[in-house]
């Protein structure tokens, strides 16, 4: 009886550990659903932007892009894992955005995306303060034919434009991953250009 207790505990504080241990994206390979992914900075538009994502992922196929994104309209950027269940998405909108309107855009984004979607279930919506820049955010459960999916939209002001991006996995391993992706975004760097003085 005393063994079960103590093996239960042993569980227990071994469950903690791996919770705490795998938010930290900075310290080494981090352990989601028996794989361990390591993180490293990659850069994308012109150098101009950075994030950490995981090592692993690599640029969705031109087939694969066209199946699960079948509009035109499709990200530039889709980095995804082996099989193309998780994925981040980065997509620059010729739109004009100034930071004061970004809580207001992601209201007005949710509210759109309920009214064509009324069976989707939504979570959060807010503002992050990462690098100096505002970062607004929602997620939610989207359904697919076979299967349901966590979503992550977020979007920042990027040289006066619309950069919209976006992290998707099974919604069963959201539990694993949602931390996870919030860390992802908190990573985000974007270089200024340096305004030349006129003469």
């Amino acid at each position: 009886m005393d063994k079960k207790i103590d093996e239960k505990i042993l569980e227990y504080i071994t469950q903690e550990e791996n919770i705490k241990s795998r938010k930290d994206i900075f310290n080494g390979p981090v352990k989601i659903r028996d794989i361990f992914y390591e993180f490293i900075e990659m850069e994308f538009f012109d150098k101009k932007l950075k994030m950490y994502i995981p090592k692993d992922f690599e640029d969705m196929t031109i087939e694969a892009r066209k199946f699960k994104y079948p509009s035109e309209n499709r990200p530039e950027i889709i980095k995804s894992n082996g099989d193309g269940d998780i994925a981040i998405t980065l997509k620059l909108i010729d739109d004009p955005l100034k930071e004061n309107n970004i809580k207001k855009l992601i209201s007005t984004l949710k509210l759109i995306n309920k009214r064509l979607n009324p069976a989707f279930i939504f979570f959060d919506e807010g503002i992050l303060e990462v690098d100096n820049k505002k970062i607004g955010f929602y997620d939610f459960k989207s359904f697919a034919i076979d299967d349901s999916l966590y979503n992550l939209v977020f979007l920042f002001e990027f040289e006066g434009k619309t950069m919209m991006g976006a992290f998707t996995c099974c919604y069963k391993d959201s539990d694993e991953w949602k931390d996870i992706a919030f860390e992802i975004i908190k990573t985000i760097k974007v270089r200024e250009e340096e305004k030349e003085d006129e003469k």
